[in-house]
């Protein structure tokens, strides 16, 4: 009997069936379907959809070493939405553009009875240097694996912003407040960051985490680059507001939404002075672990104990959401 799905990312085992049965690739497409490498999605979260929609694609263009440059929106309306509400999720797809230098050039908007909610559907298209592609599947063996910021940085403003008033009378109201605006600040965007390292040649792998949190982008890194990989949990940026929410509702910060920070796999040699380069322009980074041998596996040294790299197929948020 075919096993039934779970909510939540598939199984790697399955969707490595499938992609191997069904995808292929010719000789000019340099990197095709494969487990953790992403080209484009469809995404739409909180009353920030615009936001989400651009900075979202325009991450994955940036964590392949890209540029991007193009956007293209097919926007699908529920009955009855207000001209208002249109324009305000126009205004934010513009603004996002303009603020990372896209072209907001096209699509299609409708309103239909298929959707319940607004749905915004991004196609981001970039370009890249050959000598500049940065993609998941090429961390090698001895790379020290950093990450840019901090954990669960969009699960972060989605929780805030969604169960603010459940956590108003519980939480101090200049934490919430600063909660909400990790959109902004640290903000979801890599392509600051990914622009920075994308042309340091001892960077050889690029990474943007993002349902099932930091620990599900390592585990996808790793696994792309057919490695094992040690991650040191003391190491892991959280911030005082991540933990507190994630606390609130008992949701796993390494295992939540985690748009905002970028994972790269970094030579030892320059693993220092690209941390030092992203400091200059205000981008905490900070060393997290090491790649491995593929049969040493993938481990999480936590108070002097090796434990298993912990995988998320179903997103921590959802104990929240459903």
């Amino acid at each position: 009997m075919s096993p039934k799905l779970k909510i939540g990312k598939i199984n790697p085992d399955i969707l490595g069936k499938l992609i191997s049965d069904y995808t292929h690739k010719e000789d000019r497409v340099l990197i095709g379907a494969e487990i953790g490498e992403d080209a484009a999605i469809v995404d739409h979260v909180t009353s920030e959809i615009g936001h989400y929609a651009v900075n979202i694609n325009a991450n994955d263009i940036a964590a392949m070493g890209g540029k991007p440059m193009w956007f293209l929106a097919t926007i699908l309306m529920p009955a009855a939405s207000s001209a208002d509400e249109l324009r305000s999720i126009f205004s934010q797809l513009s603004e996002s553009c303009k603020k990372l230098g896209i072209s907001y050039c096209g699509g299609h908007t409708e309103v239909t009875h298929s959707v319940n909610n607004p749905v915004v559907i991004g196609h981001m298209l970039g370009e890249v240097g050959r000598d500049n592609l940065k993609p998941t599947s090429e961390a090698r063996l001895g790379d020290d694996l950093i990450m840019t910021k901090s954990s669960a940085i969009e699960a972060t403003a989605i929780i805030a912003l969604e169960k603010e008033n459940e956590l108003r009378g519980h939480l101090g109201n200049k934490l919430l407040a600063r909660a909400k605006n990790y959109l902004y600040n640290p903000g979801i965007s890599v392509v600051k960051e990914a622009s920075i390292v994308s042309g340091i040649k001892e960077v050889h792998a690029l990474h943007d985490p993002t349902e099932g949190g930091i620990a599900t982008g390592i585990f996808e890194m790793a696994t792309a680059s057919d490695l094992g990989v040690e991650v040191h949990y003391d190491k892991i940026p959280v911030s005082e507001e991540t933990l507190e929410l994630c606390e609130s509702y008992h949701v796993d910060p390494l295992g939540t939404f985690a748009s905002g920070s970028l994972l790269m796999a970094v030579s030892p040699s320059a693993s220092k002075g690209v941390i030092r380069r992203l400091s200059a322009v205000g981008i905490t980074a900070t060393r997290i672990g090491v790649m491995m041998p593929r049969e040493e596996g993938m481990r999480l040294i936590k108070n002097e104990e090796n434990l298993p790299l912990p995988v998320y197929h179903q997103d921590e948020i959802s104990k929240i959401f459903g």
